[in-house]
């Protein structure tokens, strides 16, 4: 019986964002992402604890897919990673091109363009939504993250949902 609610109310909230979308209620952002995506995608997004991202090398190949947190905010995937991680350096030499699979490596998948950022406000979203998202694991790891953002050791990516190729 509880599985049939559950059901029932991911149809409700489904047909809501449908709706929503169609009749243009959704704001800019959030449609953008509900075009690239589609609402099981979102869905899925919004329930799953990791995302697997795959940066672009040199010769257009996808490198390795990583595992990590991240928080969604206006339509765009965040992580807090390291500035020596491959993502953020390749974001560095200019491809930004990225493939981030949703909840484990062989989940639905879309393309997306990543940037840094260095707004202390979206990093305090992080704080706030790790907090909550990740309770056990972020008591560990919060020191690590707050002291992080503010000597230089980790930084911000943000993921922009994409239709542009890659390799």
């Amino acid at each position: 019986m509880k599985s049939s609610r559950i059901f029932e109310a991911h149809l409700t909230r489904r047909r809501f964002l449908i709706a929503a979308a169609a009749i243009g209620l959704l704001p800019a952002t959030a449609r953008r992402l509900w075009a690239e995506l589609g609402a099981d995608q979102l869905a899925l997004l919004e329930k799953s604890e990791y995302v697997y991202i795959s940066s672009t090398r040199q010769d257009g190949t996808l490198g390795e897919p990583a595992e990590i947190w991240f928080f969604m905010h206006e339509g765009d995937l965040f992580v807090g990673t390291r500035p020596d991680s491959w993502r953020v350096k390749r974001i560095g030499w200019g491809r930004p091109q990225a493939k981030i699979w949703i909840g484990k490596r062989d989940g639905p998948s879309y393309r997306a363009m990543g940037t840094i950022e260095k707004d202390p406000a979206l990093q305090a979203k992080l704080f706030d939504v790790y907090g909550k998202k990740y309770p056990k694991g972020w008591k560990k790891w919060e020191s690590s993250f707050r002291e992080g953002f503010e000597d230089g050791t980790r930084v911000l990516v943000r993921y922009r949902a994409s239709t542009e190729q890659q390799g």
